[in-house]
């Protein structure tokens, strides 16, 4: 029989180290008593061994331990003492050994160059760390050098040398052209594993100027740049030509045409080379040909096969590929290039070799005074390595002595340890291609016991079932445990307690009389202590009621009892089920508290309702079946189940099978379809009925395989159409004989709980497949690739064994055994765990941000070392948050996204961001055990997108033609806005749309009035903003223009002043004043309208102009009125060329109302507003029709008229001819001629006032000229003829200009004189 040994059932954690001697302590890991004993140091991190360093920043050197109490640090340099004390640049963090020499205040890197070693050490011993080489990366110039242009023959083969500068690390080699583009690569353009850019034969369109090899150096992020190289291709046509062009008729001439070639292999050259490369790296081979067609690469490995899930391909199968490679891997390779014409072969010998490896890494070993122990520290490697010891850092051989110390080889054996044997011991493991160096220490502890366990603990099991009382303890020498029941109970013995080697007592079958007090005591040669827990034990949870199968008919009432009896110390929970889910949401479902109601049964209510009774100990069930059948249409018939089988009887009894025989029962006008034969086991499960078989319903007998170590009975169950019937009758009891195990426990994992523990946990077998008595479980574990014999325990009625001191996260093969008082159940299969994880120790490196657009970014990012992820590498996580809005300068509360991407990925895209935005990300790697630490913070900025819509679009201030628009800025401008866009355009009474009107608005704008619109018309507008990337969404809106009453009114009544509409326009002036226009969008009208109507008022009179669009027509009226009088309209007729109009006899100081028609287009008008004319104002001249002066200059001038009167009759009457102009003069309207001959004003207005510009006009006629007929409605009588004309802000010009010109009063079509329409048509 195996020595049992047992597992704990604490929650406790047992283990710290695992040590070779089974005499060797464990010590728990409890925090407290961890603080309290003293330990070696034990190096916890460290630089890696060739350390390639940055030139432009610090040097940062790692070195971290920790030990009791804590280690100090020093180091060496080239195998002599650094002080660092005597170097200003070095300094060494506080509380670690960690260097921080200061390159970039003034130090060199190139000065620091050597190998370091960390040395942490207290009163116990001294660790070391690796040689840590540190060497600054370099990445120099290319080489100049002078390249010639390659002239190649198309077909040829080519190859364009790139030999890149040596650096530090080797750099990456790529090829690109001048605009930075990758060169494309094929089957038959290629790049080799040396940098060189292979041609396998050359084409017309590899002609180029710009191959550029490029040398990328990631350490110091530098590329460098080898001068362009040119290749000229010939083809043969182009050469036959050149060919033709020099030679004579008679000679014979002509290139060969592009002939195909077999393959030739370019690299690498002669039939044979060879291949060293180590253990565990990747081993790379290169074939690359020459030939055309292009050739086609083969790869075999003579006298082997290419090892699976290893191999890959790369460079168009130019590459082989094969990683983790191992001493197996070594062989003849073989590669064929083939094309149509024939083939080349090339054998590379390749010979793995191994630096070090471990075997058995020397583990710490905690001893008691007077123990003995072993450190063992075996590697491999080829060739084989060297192994070398070293006490506290110093060669073993002039280490002081230890007379309890023996080394042998790869072994130190300690004999009879005391305190002053604590030290640290290095193995040191070496051959010609690198060095394993590992830190062991053997810790010699005296302490007296000490009970983990909390006092008092209270365990609270069901009767019948196991208890497991924990005792964790400690102590050096190991302590000895006992138990007793009871304050002053006598020791537990006997068969009914099982001890465990951790101090844990387990009562297999725990019953009533089992509740007490239990005390645990532990002693050994310094002391001893005890701890007292509690056990109750409850009794077992019960259904003494069960629910029992219904058959009901559709729209009955059915009810489902679950009556139980409980411990009263235990509150229950009942849950029902349907078909093991929960019940339906219906409130025909009634619940009790020990019963289940459904109302209105209806056909979906069928099924198995189960009643599940839970406590916080145990868990019981019952089920029963619903059958819902429809009413019987007659009661001729009555379905219902069968009535149970009887009469059972075994015959046959043999060790694994026996024949049971049945009677069936009356089958109730349903035949029996199968039967169903169950099982109880009262030896193991006694009351529990379970599914043995089950046979047709014509077949009473059946033949049973039964199972050893089984008390067996037998029921049958009858099934027809309409349900189950009753079980039968027990049969009589049948015990068949014990016998080894048949199976093994199933469900075998290996999963570490923390990080230096496995736990092995299985599925229990069932009672009935222990084929016997005395059940256990051999559970058996090693680590996998290292060459460690099996390591065994045997527990009992326990699923879980934990294994403590395991290295972090390493591969385990495991395999759990079940064995009884017969023997052992068949070998059982591997499985593949792992020991715990801890977290990852290092981030992500070279992140790298791509931006795509303005929402996209793309994230790079090199790999983590798989052995720094420490435990299964599930993905990476990639935090980001916004830091800014570059367009408002604001910061906001940061919020953190988080993206994980599954797997080793090296990249992820970042959706959603905002566009025009300050963003910082890191990126960590995750494990099964959480996440490792973040990669510096990167910035990146997106850049400009489209905006968002505008925050709103109101339409205000309506009139007849125009609209008043406000928006606001768009809430996300994504950008710097640039513009706004207007559209709009009108919308008829059947919904048809007009045409679109688009305006650009400056970005400043936030409102816009819109003229030029038609009356009682609809628009629909479409409104974004724009940036440089360009528009954004639309916002839309509609709006109305104001209804013309007086339209309206001659629309519906179109009898009443048809041809005589008008429209009303109210407004109010100063003397000579004029109204500012705002700055508007003209929009091109769809109908004819009169708008714009102005005015420009004096004392007597007022100035009326306008603006006309439309057809033409032969008249405008103006009239006017007094404000607010219910008096008739004045009315005044107006050419309809004309666009303005004086009144003249208006009162001062009055209000007017006044309004534009047009005559022959019905009921068409402007609005209607108002003036004022200016107040009477008191005359500052002298009367001077009373002053002498004037009266003789009178006379003088009458005297000279009747002169030139005279004279005038007398060449008359003598018959004298006069010109035509002259005629036309003595003739002329004197209403056209200047109200005063000296200045052309209008006297008392010629002050500075008179000066101010009027608001725009409108039109004259097309020719110029004013008529006479027209001239009591023209400007005429306030200038010089026709001139008296608009300035381009509507103003009179004629008026105020004194101009004494004369022009003909019509017919003048030459006239450069400016006429109104040109003053409008300016202006617009």
């Amino acid at each position: 029989m195996m020595k049992e040994m047992s597992v704990s059932a604490s929650k406790a954690s047992l283990v710290l180290f695992l040590c070779q001697m089974i005499s060797a302590l464990d010590v728990p890991l409890d925090s407290k008593l961890l603080e309290e004993l003293s330990q070696p140091p034990t190096i916890t991190q460290q630089s890696p061994k060739d350390y390639i360093v940055d030139p432009r920043e610090n040097i940062v050197i790692q070195c971290e331990a920790k030990g009791k109490p804590p280690p100090s640090f020093s180091w060496t340099r080239n195998g002599t003492h650094f002080d660092i004390d005597k170097d200003a640049q070095v300094t060494m963090k506080p509380n670690s050994g960690t260097l921080v020499i200061n390159i970039m205040n003034g130090g060199k890197a190139e000065a620091y160059e050597g190998v370091y070693q960390c040395t942490a050490r207290n009163e116990r011993g001294a660790a070391i760390s690796n040689n840590i080489v540190i060497r600054p990366s370099r990445s120099p110039l290319w080489t100049k050098e002078k390249l010639e242009p390659n002239h190649v023959r198309e077909g040829d083969s080519l190859v364009l040398h790139c030999r890149p500068p040596v650096g530090l690390p080797p750099p990456i080699i790529f090829w690109m052209d001048n605009a930075f583009q990758r060169l494309p690569q094929s089957e038959r353009v290629s790049q080799g594993l040396n940098g060189d850019l292979y041609f396998s034969n050359v084409q017309p369109e590899d002609t180029r100027e710009d191959y550029i090899c490029y040398a990328r150096f990631n350490h110091t992020q530098t590329i460098q740049q080898k001068q362009p190289i040119s290749v000229k291709v010939f083809s043969m046509d182009s050469l036959n030509d050149t060919i033709a062009a020099n030679l004579s008729d008679t000679d014979i001439f002509g290139a060969k045409p592009v002939t195909e070639r077999q393959p030739v292999l370019l690299t690498p050259t002669g039939s044979t080379s060879t291949k060293v490369e180590l253990r565990g790296n990747v081993l790379l081979l290169e074939c690359i040909a020459a030939g055309l067609p292009t050739p086609v690469i083969r790869w075999i490995k003579e006298g082997g096969e290419l090892p699976a899930n290893r191999t890959f391909f790369e460079n168009f199968k130019k590459t082989l590929k094969i990683i983790d490679v191992s001493e197996a891997d070594s062989g003849n390779y073989k590669c064929i290039a083939r094309n149509i014409l024939g083939s080349a072969h090339h054998v590379i010998s390749v010979t793995v070799k191994a630096a070090p490896y471990w075997i058995t890494a020397p583990r710490n070993l905690v001893l008691s005074p007077g123990e003995d122990g072993t450190l063992i520290c075996r590697a491999n490697g080829n060739p084989k390595p060297n192994i070398s010891w070293l006490a506290n850092g110093v060669p073993i051989a002039i280490a002081p002595e230890d007379p309890s110390r023996k080394v042998d080889g790869d072994t130190i054996i300690f004999s009879h340890v005391q305190e002053r044997s604590s030290a640290v011991y290095q193995c040191n493991a070496s051959n010609e291609y690198g060095y394993l160096l590992a830190n062991a220490f053997v810790n010699v502890l005296a302490e007296p016991p000490r009970i983990l366990t909390p006092a008092n603990k209270l365990y609270q099991v069901i009767a019948d079932s196991p208890a497991l009382l924990d005792c964790a303890y400690f102590g050096s020498p190991k302590p000895e445990i006992e138990w007793f029941k009871g304050v002053k109970g006598s020791i537990l013995r006997g068969n009914e307690y099982v001890f465990h080697d951790n101090g844990t007592l387990e009562i297999p079958v725990a019953q009533k009389d089992s509740t007490g007090t239990y005390t645990c005591v532990a002693r050994n040669a310094l002391g001893k202590i005890q701890n007292e827990v509690q056990l109750e034990v409850k009794d077992p949870t019960m259904i003494i009621k069960q629910p029992e199968y219904k058959v009901i008919q559709r729209y009955g009432q059915v009810s489902f009892e679950c009556i139980i009896k409980h411990d009263s110390t235990l509150s229950p929970t009942i849950i029902w089920l349907k078909d093991n889910d929960e019940l339906p949401d219906d409130e025909r479902f009634l619940v009790g508290k020990d019963n289940l109601t459904i109302m209105n049964v209806t056909d979906k209510d069928d099924g198995t309702y189960t009643c599940i009774v839970n406590t916080t100990l145990d868990s019981v069930s019952a089920s029963a079946v619903l059958t819902v059948v429809a009413a019987p249409p007659t009661p001729a018939i009555i379905y219902a189940r069968p009535n149970p089988p009887f009469d059972l009887e075994l015959t046959g009894q043999l060790e694994r099978s026996v024949e049971l025989s049945w009677i069936p029962g009356d089958e109730n006008n349903s035949p029996i379809t199968n039967f169903v034969i169950e099982y109880e086991d009262g030896l193991h499960e006694p009351g529990v009925w379970h599914y043995q078989t089950e046979v047709p319903g014509t077949q009473t007998t059946v033949q049973l395989k039964l199972s050893p170590y089984v008390n067996y009975s037998f029921r049958v169950i009858a099934v027809n159409e309409i349900g189950r019937s009753q079980p039968s009758e027990p049969s009589e009891q049948y015990l068949t004989k014990s016998a080894n195990p048949d199976e093994n426990p199933s469900n075998v994992q290996g999963i570490g709980s923390e990080p230096d523990n496995l736990v092995i946990t299985w599925e229990s077998l069932k009672g009935f497949q222990s084929n016997g008595p005395g059940l256990q479980y051999k559970v058996s574990w090693r680590q996998k690739d290292v060459d460690d014999e099996w390591t065994s325990v045997i527990v009992a009625n326990v699923s879980k064994y934990i294994v403590s001191g395991t290295p972090t996260f390493v591969p385990y093969e495991i395999k759990v055994q079940a064995l009884n008082d017969l023997g052992y159940a068949p070998e059982p299969s591997e499985v593949i765990g792992h020991s715990g994880e801890d977290l990852p120790m290092v981030a992500p490196g070279n992140v790298q941000v791509h931006v795509i657009n303005s929402t996209l970014a793309k994230v790079h990012w090199d790999t983590v070392p798989l052995k720094t992820v420490r435990g299964h590498l599930q993905g990476y996580k990639v935090y980001y948050w916004k830091v800014q809005n570059l367009s408002r300068r604001s910061r906001r509360h940061v919020e953190k996204k988080i993206l994980t991407f599954r797997g080793n990925k090296t990249f992820g895209m970042l959706p959603g961001l905002e566009p025009y935005s300050s963003y910082k990300l890191n990126v960590r790697v995750v494990n099964g055990k959480g996440e490792g630490p973040a990669s510096p913070d990167k910035v990146f900025k997106t850049p400009e997108g489209v905006p968002s819509s505008p925050s709103f679009l109101r339409i205000t201030n309506p009139t007849l033609d125009s609209l008043t628009l406000e928006w606001g800025s768009p809430t996300h401008p994504n950008g710097v806005l640039t513009s706004y866009i207007l559209k709009f355009q009108p919308i008829n009474n059947t919904h048809e749309l007009g045409p679109l009107v688009e305006i650009r608005i400056p970005a400043n704008e936030s409102s816009l009035i819109l003229k030029n619109l038609n009356y009682s018309t609809r628009y629909k507008f479409y409104f974004n903003a724009q940036t440089s990337v360009g528009s954004g969404s639309q916002i839309t809106e509609e709006a109305i223009t104001i209804m013309d009453e007086g339209k309206m009114a001659d629309i519906l009544h179109p009898a009443i002043g048809a041809g005589k509409g008008y429209s009303e326009i109210l407004f109010a002036t100063f003397p000579v004043m004029y109204t500012v226009r705002p700055t508007f969008y003209k929009v091109q009208p769809l109908y004819p309208r009169i708008r714009n109507v102005t005015t420009a008022a004096a004392e007597t009179y007022a100035n009326i102009s306008w603006e006309y669009e439309g057809p033409d027509h032969a008249n405008f009226y103006v009239e006017y009125g007094v404000a607010g009088s219910k008096e008739d309209w004045k009315k005044e007729i107006v050419n309809g060329s004309r666009s303005f109009f004086v009144l003249k006899g208006l009162t001062p100081g009055t209000a007017y109302k006044v309004r534009v028609g047009a005559e022959g287009l019905s009921g068409f008008r402007s609005s209607e507003d108002v003036f004022e004319t200016g107040p009477a104002m008191a005359s500052r001249q002298v009367d001077i029709a009373t002053q002498g002066w004037f009266i003789g200059l009178m006379c003088a001038v009458a005297l000279l008229i009747l002169i030139l009167l005279i004279v005038c009759f007398i060449r008359r009457n003598k018959g004298g001819k006069y010109p035509v102009k002259e005629k036309e003069d003595a003739h002329a309207d004197p209403e056209i001629q200047p109200m005063k001959e000296d200045d052309g004003t209008f006297g008392e207005y010629s002050d500075a006032e008179d000066h101010k510009p009027l608001k725009k006009g409108s039109r004259t006629p097309s020719d110029r000229t004013v008529k006479k007929e027209d001239s009591d409605d023209s400007l005429v009588d306030y200038g010089e003829g026709v001139n008296g004309q608009f300035n381009e802000d509507g103003s009179f010009i004629g008026q105020y200009s004194g101009k004494k010109e004369k022009e003909p009063a019509e017919g003048n079509e030459s006239s450069e004189a400016p006429s109104p329409v040109n003053a409008m048509n300016s202006f617009v």
